[in-house]
């Protein structure tokens, strides 16, 4: 399953530590951001995890998340 993700992050440290935080939760799936991208879009691959966790854990530390259809 893959998931993508539109969110607000705007700084590569701010992206690293979002990635070591949700590498924490969810340890089985590929994880990473494309800042390029005018969405600064994260992809998430993997069989076990919930976007819905994600997007909880991403809004705790300040940030803004969208799911993208």
């Amino acid at each position: 399953m893959v998931e993508v993700f539109k969110t607000d992050v705007k700084r590569r440290s701010q992206a690293r530590s979002l990635l070591a935080l949700l590498s924490k939760h969810f340890p089985e799936s590929r994880i990473n951001f494309d800042l390029e991208d005018c969405d600064k879009i994260l992809r998430i691959q993997g069989s076990n995890f919930c976007p819905h966790k994600i997007m909880q854990i991403v809004t705790e530390k300040g940030f803004m998340i969208k799911l993208l259809d």
